[in-house]
């Protein structure tokens, strides 16, 4: 019985419970906060730049102070500390002006090379009692130069600034967004205070198409022509059939239907053109220059008037290059996949031509 009270009293814990609570226990709320707040005070990474005012007021701010030391005058002391005092301040309310603020982009549906279209940036303040002042927002693309950006004067508490900036692509292809840089140089003007946030964007630039003037299409069976007739809802009669379930009964032949002892529908008549195909070469020599680039441009553009040309006439267009790819579209679904599968068609390195062998060499000469 020793043995087994001995036991019992080792396993059984013999902490104070008041210490047992308080390892368990996790920190206090308002040290979590206040160190929640602290972290996120500090969580983007900012980019400070001077301006030009702002360096000739720091080169002002040392002379006072060089002053002040060697004269020890308390006057230039004073005036030293106004001029210190005024570049934190211009920290902390640039800070509170950047903090807080979500930036949407809005991408049009469509672009081309040569045309203008508009962007459009909406800016976000979260905070609840602080508006943000003087905010500029920079759109970052890949790859390109950030010269493109809207300006906000003011943003208020829980509302949002929307705005647009007009670009004008140069080429055709993807246009990668990456980013933003929002900066300001409130409230002074002496720092311009940045910082960069992610926001992924893509919109293919289509290339540009050009007004083309296509020959007059012949409709009929004539040889040669380019369009012919089939069954559809046109305005011309093809013939007479036997009326069937769920057929319009307004095309019944009434006369030929009394003779046949049926019903007889006419059957309407509708333009098919056949398919226009367009070839694309896209094999690039292996000595070929910079002229082999611009002209491979300009026959993607002549492709894509072209197709958009027949579209709009209502033809079905194909288009193939050398290398293999093909799409194609009518005016049901439009020229978007024919103009977005040229934005993105890219060159292939032409292959090489095969030299004869040894037995072959003979063989030629004999």
């Amino acid at each position: 019985m020793a043995g087994v009270k001995e036991t019992r009293a080792q396993t059984q814990d013999t902490r104070p419970l008041g210490a047992i609570s308080l390892e368990k226990a996790p920190p206090t709320t308002k040290l979590a906060r206040a160190w929640k707040r602290f972290r996120s005070f500090f969580r983007s990474p900012r980019r400070l730049k001077t301006t030009r005012e702002g360096k000739f007021f720091i080169g002002i701010t040392m002379g006072v102070g060089f002053a002040a030391i060697n004269t020890a005058n308390n006057l230039l002391y004073l005036m030293l500390g106004m001029l210190l005092a005024l570049i934190i301040v211009s920290g902390v309310m640039s800070e509170l002006s950047l903090r807080d603020l979500t930036v949407v982009r809005r991408l049009p549906l469509r672009a081309q090379v040569g045309r203008a279209h508009l962007v459009e940036i909406e800016v976000f303040n979260h905070k609840s009692r602080v508006p943000s002042y003087a905010i500029e927002v920079e759109d970052l693309r890949a790859g390109q130069p950030a010269d493109k950006r809207c300006f906000f004067l003011k943003i208020s508490p829980k509302s949002a600034q929307v705005a647009a900036y007009r670009r004008t692509p140069p080429r055709r292809g993807r246009d990668v967004h990456v980013g933003f840089r929002i900066a300001t140089r409130f409230p002074f003007g002496l720092f311009e205070k940045s910082r960069e946030i992610t926001s992924s964007g893509e919109l293919v630039i289509y290339p540009a198409v050009d007004a083309i003037r296509l020959p007059p299409v012949s409709i009929g069976r004539a040889p040669g022509s380019d369009g012919t007739l089939g069954r559809g809802d046109g305005d011309e009669f093809l013939g007479l059939k036997k009326m069937r379930t769920g057929e319009d009964p307004r095309d019944i032949h009434w006369r030929k239907s009394a003779a046949a002892g049926h019903l007889v529908l006419r059957e309407r008549a509708r333009e098919a053109r056949p398919e226009i195909s367009l070839m694309l070469d896209v094999l690039k020599p292996r000595d070929a220059k910079d002229a082999w680039d611009t002209a491979f441009e300009k026959r993607i553009r002549d492709v894509a008037s072209r197709a958009v040309a027949h579209i709009k006439r209502g033809d079905t267009v194909a288009i193939a290059t050398t290398a293999g790819g093909h799409t194609r579209a009518d005016r049901t679904v439009g020229a978007d996949p024919l103009l977005r599968y040229l934005a993105l068609v890219v060159s292939a390195p032409a292959p090489e031509a095969t030299k004869p062998t040894e037995k072959e060499a003979p063989e030629a000469a004999e």
